[in-house]
């Protein structure tokens, strides 16, 4: 059993993608559709036992009133990525005349 944990933890920690800054997110693109209304995720208890630093990367599909219609996960730590994607799926961008797509990049640390 514990030589299962240890194998699991290895897998989730190859996975990992280290960035050294505190949960945050970040549009890629310069003339994106601003954010009016951001959640911030939770920092999953797991991760924070295994000190796991990481990003999460989605592509966002906005509705015309702003609201976000689909997500997509692009890359990022699989114990990280639930709790991004609940999150942005909360957020408000600014109205807009039709769909558009947007990325974000969630970064995580276990300092939060």
């Amino acid at each position: 059993m514990r030589s299962r944990l240890t194998l699991l933890a290895g897998l989730l920690l190859a996975t990992l993608v280290v960035m050294p800054a505190p949960c945050r997110a970040q549009q890629e693109k310069p003339n994106a559709r601003r954010v009016t209304t951001r959640v911030v995720p939770k920092y999953p208890e797991l991760a924070r036992r295994m000190n796991i630093k990481g990003s999460v990367k989605v592509d966002l599909t906005v509705a015309p009133n702003g609201s976000v219609k689909k997500t997509r996960v692009i890359g990022g730590n699989p114990v990280l990525v639930t709790v991004a994607l609940d999150a942005v799926r909360q957020w408000k961008f600014e109205p807009g005349p039709e769909d558009t797509t947007e990325m974000v990049e969630l970064r995580f640390s276990p300092s939060n």
